[in-house]
């Protein structure tokens, strides 16, 4: 609703604006020099980009009308599952936990949160840790650098698609000028005709100059700056589960873990001690 909303007002102020001032809107669709810029533009991203980046660019866009898929209900969950593993170690002993972390898809542990259980790299990642834990790596600060290193993998992962967006953004300016410097040497091709003739093709080729920046600035960069926002957002829900980890290695008891967890989330998203404390007390019961 948001990508709908920003792009009508973008569309509305810029056309509408134009249209105001005594434009003629006509004047402005010029298909051909939609086809240069866009299609050089799509060219050049094929061009600059491997597979992997390719495959990840076709979700772009659901990416844009989603959002981050972590809510202050996904945070509860995550915090009401690091809280049970926790619990569970401390009254039965490491060794209980491998009959999840060996095979997560059938855990009855997991399966109690949905939301962590759809999400395999967040499965991986704490199963994985979990899996070091309990072959007896207590060694706090060594577990945070390779985690942080998994994470910078990760984040450089998702920004390459951002870096490729941006990518677009600076480049469709200059394409513009491209499609303009070809509209300019088609009105040379017609430099006998009548001035309104003229001053129609050049007109026409002016508008390339003006497509280019307006979709570099109007959209693309938008979209990169709003794939940053999502990212940097998402990055929290493995931030908390890197903090309630290594807050357990040290020794802390479950609830203790479970606030540097909850600390870790980002203030819009964060569910206060009251609404965790709420959701672990439902959770001891069962463990």
């Amino acid at each position: 609703m948001r990508l709908i909303a920003g792009a009508v007002i973008v569309f509305v102020s810029v056309l509408g604006g134009y249209a105001a001032m005594g434009g003629h809107l006509e004047v402005l669709w010029q298909p051909f020099e939609a086809v240069i810029i866009l299609g050089a533009a799509v060219g050049a991203f094929i061009i600059g980009n491997p597979k992997a980046i390719l495959k990840q660019s076709l979700g772009v866009f659901g990416t844009l009308f989603k959002g981050p898929r972590y809510n202050k209900q996904s945070y509860v969950e995550l915090l009401g599952l690091q809280f049970s593993i926790f619990k569970l170690v401390q009254s039965k002993g490491l060794l209980v936990l491998e009959q999840h972390i060996e095979n997560p898809e059938q855990s009855d542990l997991f399966k109690r949160f949905p939301t962590f259980a759809k999400n395999h790299h967040a499965v991986e990642f704490m199963c994985d840790y979990l899996r070091m834990i309990t072959l007896g790596t207590y060694a706090v600060h060594e577990l945070e650098a390779l985690m942080d290193e998994e994470l910078e993998t990760h984040h450089q992962e998702t920004e390459r698609v951002v870096t490729a967006v941006q990518s677009l953004a600076d480049a469709t300016p200059a394409l513009g000028i491209v499609a303009a410097v070809l509209g300019v040497i088609k009105t040379m091709g017609a430099i006998s005709e009548p001035p309104e003739v003229l001053g129609h093709l050049i007109g026409g080729a002016l508008v390339g100059t003006f497509l280019g920046v307006f979709v570099a600035y109007g959209f693309f960069g938008p979209m990169a700056q709003a794939l940053r926002n999502t990212n940097e957002a998402e990055s929290k829900y493995f931030l908390s589960m890197k903090a309630g980890l290594l807050a357990h290695v040290s020794g802390y008891p479950p609830v203790i873990a479970v606030e540097f967890a909850r600390k870790a989330v980002m203030s819009e998203d964060r569910p206060s001690f009251a609404e965790v404390d709420r959701a672990t007390a439902d959770l001891k019961a069962a463990i």
